[in-house]
């Protein structure tokens, strides 16, 4: 697959994987300042990932023969959520001047969520080994918002907004025109971009606004009821979720009540996610002005104290990616043990949950050989260095696809099979880590359709498929290996 980094050729620009490194730290120090508990966090997922390093080898050679090793501590990834298809256009052109482009199309609102989003992320290996960070962004729908005067009072305010400064505007149609930018102005540019992500606590609306937002559902009045798309979490990744879980309980770290995603297993599948609960904050509401104020010449803004309850810390545990065969068998597990549950998983019944979802997934073979074997996951396919190449003897090596050729190299240890981590969500998932750290649970559905269409208008651009580019992945490194070991034999 192409490097969509696109290295400059122009040796004075920053190369985009660069660009995205140096943002995403930028980003974690500024969260970590502005959510303290994001710090404690990030120790104890370090320790954790240190000590699966020390004591489970297999685990830190599959890394290594994956490139992912030296990403490990780079893992992050962030959420935000906009307001109008303006803004979605042009965070698409902020998020491409550091080589991340939009993967994948989830709607939220089957399971409450007046949403729909898309990842921006890199899309080849040697970037996403690069600097793996993404931005799980959402676009508000006004469309599901039945109270029309409510709905206009959204519109009118969020078109009153404007999330990004003209410099980063600038720099971004500076890096349009120029294909790159220079040292200097990525510097800025990381600087001028991380404004729009930051926390403010003066709000743009009224107390009375923002209340009646509240009621319609909290992830409206969190979009519409600020100043911008603040970060609400960002994430790092662990390689045992479920020791980070103790873990943050034993921290006094207030844990949500369920993990995301498919239950424990020896092979990882997908994602796993988990959070500690959103934090309750101050913030400042605007005064509403009235006759008197005006004759009186008291125009000065004014606010009243009220408090708001968004911003979380969240932890993930990445699994292999899945095909269309493979993923089809999971949505079906998991709403096999949802159904027999019979109730959104919870505080309450979280054991029980447990207790189903091991059972179900038993169904899912829970090992490497055999998700490959039934074509249930991506691969990586590489050549064993040490390997006896006797054992290609007169194999036709000009067949990519032959599945009894490449199962009986993998049997000989011709060749090695390491998983594609997945790299993207969960809509069921996501759906679930919004609504634990909203607090929100009196709409458990919207009614409006799921709109692909609709929202890649509003992006500007069609979304990446991100099973194609997993299949792809696989297939180049399949291509490698063979040349590799024609040249051999």
């Amino acid at each position: 697959m192409k490097n969509t980094s696109d290295v400059i050729s122009n040796s004075n620009m920053m190369n985009s994987d660069d660009i995205r490194h140096s943002f995403s730290v930028a980003m974690s120090a500024m969260y970590q300042n502005e959510v303290p508990l994001y710090g404690d966090l990030i120790e104890l997922v370090t320790e954790v990932n240190n000590d699966v390093l020390n004591t489970q080898p297999d685990i830190k050679a599959q890394l290594e023969h994956t490139g992912e090793i030296d990403r490990l501590n780079l893992e992050r990834h962030g959420a935000i959520r906009l307001g109008t298809a303006a803004e979605l256009s042009m965070m698409r052109r902020l998020f491409a001047v550091m080589g991340m482009y939009p993967v994948g199309y989830y709607d939220l609102a089957p399971a409450g969520v007046p949403v729909h989003s898309t990842a921006f992320r890199a899309i080849d290996t040697e970037s996403l080994n690069n600097s793996p960070f993404r931005v799980f962004t959402s676009l508000l729908r006004l469309d599901l918002i039945a109270d029309e005067s409510l709905k206009q009072a959204a519109i009118e305010t969020l078109a009153n907004r404007k999330i990004f400064t003209d410099a980063a505007i600038k720099l971004i149609e500076r890096f349009e025109n120029a294909g790159g930018l220079t040292d200097a102005e990525a510097q800025t540019f990381i600087t001028e971009a991380l404004e729009t992500f930051r926390w403010h606590d003066k709000t743009p609306v009224s107390k009375e606004l923002y209340e009646r937002l509240l009621k319609q559902h909290p992830l409206i009045a969190d979009v519409v009821g600020f100043k911008g798309p603040h970060i609400n979490h960002l994430t790092p990744r662990t390689l045992d979720i479920d020791t980070v879980q103790q873990g943050m309980q034993a921290r006094g770290i207030p844990p949500k009540a369920i993990i995301e995603g498919p239950p424990r297993r020896a092979c990882p599948i997908l994602l796993r996610q988990t959070s500690f609960k959103a934090l309750q904050e101050p913030v400042s509401f605007k005064c509403q002005y009235d006759a008197t104020d005006n004759a009186n010449n008291n125009t000065a803004e004014q606010y009243e104290q009220g408090q708001h309850t968004a911003r979380f810390g969240e932890i993930e545990q990445r699994g292999v990616s899945l095909t269309p065969k493979g993923r089809a068998l999971y949505d079906t597990l998991l709403n096999k043990a949802r159904d027999q549950l019979g109730a959104t998983p919870n505080e309450s019944n979280a054991a029980e949950y447990y207790r189903i979802l091991e059972q179900v997934f038993a169904e899912f073979p829970d090992n490497y050989q055999t998700l490959h074997a039934d074509k249930l996951a991506y691969f990586y396919y590489q050549p064993v260095a040490e390997a006896e190449m006797a054992e290609i003897g007169d194999i036709n090596l000009t067949v990519p696809d032959d599945k009894e050729t490449l199962i009986h190299l993998i049997d000989k240890g011709v060749i090695r099979i390491e998983p594609i981590v997945y790299e993207d969500f969960l809509p069921v998932s996501a759906a679930g880590i919004f609504q634990s750290n909203l607090q929100q649970d009196q709409q458990s559905h919207y009614d409006g359709n799921s709109n692909q269409q609709e929202f890649e208008r509003d992006l500007g651009v069609n979304v990446y498929d991100e099973l194609a580019l997993y299949e792809s992945m696989q297939a180049e490194s399949l291509q490698n290996c063979l040349k590799i070991l024609q040249k051999v034999a």
